[in-house]
């Protein structure tokens, strides 16, 4: 009971103190906005060949005409309501496109990780058990490579690749088949909405469309987990209790996986956390050439509109999900290490 309080109250400091970076996140996006160049306005009532009255009304129907700091505390009223405003490109209320858009966002991101981490550790631990050999040094290359190539050319040559030349892969044409049946809408993941409804055919049409974007997603990433990995289990590996395992006569399995993988987990779930907020913020070059309705893309594709409420909606998520990932680190530095949740 103790440690559950304890647990309570770590969780609550920590959300309580991330309210003032989330709000200035909100307020600096807020303002950048206005200042970027174009009128949202202009734009969404045809353009300069619109009439003056007409752009006016517009403006006005948008709270544009009032003055700056009014309309800053209008946005950060409606935010407390939970209101994010409405999209003039959609027409829908921000938090609907939102909420329609996350899941795809998070599924791909939430696979690219789960692959990257598969890639990762196994690098990371073979190039730190045999530092300055070639399979260190292929890693490494690995890792370089992986960073130096921009996610839309690795996207790009996946495509050519696997779909145009070898054609094992379905077209790029986003979640699932064009002429395929969607499932019912259960929690908005399609692989999880498609085992739930018992359609096999369907979970692998849609496993297929995953798995170019998230390979590429996954190649982006793979360098500073496995270089992480590396350089942690390196100073794990010259520790004092570790050479007391091998002199135990411990398996050396169970001394790598068990000991010092275990001690080395602190820096590799960091580095995590900071990995899975970058991807899902960052992705947006994938969605583009995956054409994934992300949320990412549904972000850009309102910034090239002057779209203000879509892109100030994405921010605050994006921040939102922040300091909760930092929360579960937290919450998972226990679990690696009792000693840290002290």
């Amino acid at each position: 009971m103790q440690v559950l309080r304890r647990a309570a109250l770590r969780v609550g400091g920590r959300l309580l103190s991330s309210v003032p970076a989330v709000l200035g996140v909100v307020v600096l996006t807020f303002l950048v906005m206005r200042v970027l160049p174009g009128d949202p306005a202009v734009y969404f009532a045809g353009g300069p060949s619109a009439g003056q009255e007409q752009i006016d009304a517009l403006r006005v129907q948008m709270g544009l005409d009032k003055p700056l700091p009014v309309q800053l505390l209008t946005y950060l009223r409606d935010i407390a309501r939970g209101d994010l405003g409405r999209s003039l490109t959609t027409g829908q209320p921000v938090v609907v496109d939102i909420a329609q858009r996350l899941p795809a966002s998070l599924e791909l991101t939430l696979t690219a990780l789960l692959l990257a981490l598969l890639a990762a550790l196994p690098l990371g631990i073979l190039a730190a058990l045999r530092p300055g050999s070639a399979v260190d040094h292929l890693v490494r290359f690995l890792c370089t490579m992986g960073v130096c190539m921009p996610t839309f050319v690795s996207g790009l040559l996946l495509v050519y690749v696997f779909y145009y030349l070898l054609g094992w892969a379905p077209d790029p044409t986003g979640r699932i088949d064009v002429f395929a049946a969607s499932p019912p809408e259960i929690t908005g993941f399609l692989l999880v909405d498609f085992a739930l409804v018992g359609d096999g055919e369907g979970w692998r049409a849609a496993a297929a469309q995953l798995i170019l974007p998230s390979c590429t997603m996954a190649l982006f990433v793979l360098a500073p987990l496995a270089r992480m990995t590396r350089a942690s289990m390196l100073a794990v590996l010259g520790g004092d209790f570790i050479r007391t395992a091998r002199a135990m006569g411990l398996p050396g399995w169970r001394v790598i996986l068990v000991h010092a993988l275990r001690n080395a987990l602190l820096p590799v779930i960091t580095i995590t956390g900071i990995v899975f907020s970058t991807m899902l913020g960052a992705n947006v070059l994938v969605e583009k050439v995956f054409s994934w309705p992300g949320v990412a893309s549904y972000a850009l594709d309102a910034l090239q509109a002057s779209d203000y409420a879509p892109v100030q909606g994405f921010v605050l998520l994006m921040a939102s999900i922040f300091v909760l990932v930092n929360l579960v680190i937290d919450l998972l530095y226990g679990l690696a290490d009792p000693r840290a949740a002290g």
